[in-house]
């Protein structure tokens, strides 16, 4: 199995590299995380790398951190998520927000992932929730200042009550912020009768 690779890009492409590492072409997916942080064709890049095995291919998938790798290998061990579908979880949500998002069982926040529809993400918080609370990733949450967790408290609570993540941040727009979540959520909702 191939775990590390250290070479020079040669080609790169969204969600996917060839990096040759002393004259051999690795073919590698990846997150758009991690495409958007390497550097640029011919420049050198490091990546961990999970080699998945099927009856009739070998495929690479490359990390720039670990702590990536180890979440796609956590989500292609749920049930109905393969590779694929595990590098689309990663390339729409950063990896601190989807630890913060599966701690806090946020699953509107999991559903605006393309490709992750309701039960997919509640599925993902079931099996991943105990899991990641050892993980060493400080949540988003925790830097978040109180606030700003309010706002974001409020819009998703407006996002469940059927609104646009962009409808609810409108609608929350004229509120003062200094107001609770559930007071936001109230006065907005008022407000749209």
């Amino acid at each position: 199995m191939i775990g590390f690779l250290r070479g020079q890009i040669l080609e790169k492409h969204p969600n996917r590299l060839i990096v040759d590492v002393h004259g051999v072409g690795y073919d590698l997916y990846v997150p758009l995380s991690t495409y958007y942080q390497i550097g640029e064709e011919g420049s050198e890049v490091a990546l961990r790398v999970y080699t998945h095995v099927r009856e009739e291919a070998l495929q690479l998938y490359g990390f720039l951190t670990d702590l990536e790798r180890q979440l796609f290998e956590r989500l292609i061990g749920i049930s109905g998520i393969g590779p694929k579908l595990a590098i689309s979880v990663l390339s729409g949500i950063d990896t601190r927000e989807l630890v913060d998002a599966v701690q806090r069982a946020d699953v509107v926040r999991l559903t605006r992932i393309p490709g992750i529809g309701k039960k997919t993400a509640e599925r993902i918080v079931l099996e991943l929730k105990g899991k990641l609370a050892s993980e060493d990733v400080t949540p988003i949450s925790a830097g978040v200042p109180a606030d700003r967790q309010a706002e974001l408290t409020a819009r998703d609570a407006l996002v469940e009550l059927g609104y646009s993540v962009l409808e609810a941040e409108q609608a929350l727009a004229g509120i003062d912020p200094a107001l609770p979540a559930e007071e936001r959520v109230r006065l907005a909702l008022r407000q749209a009768a």
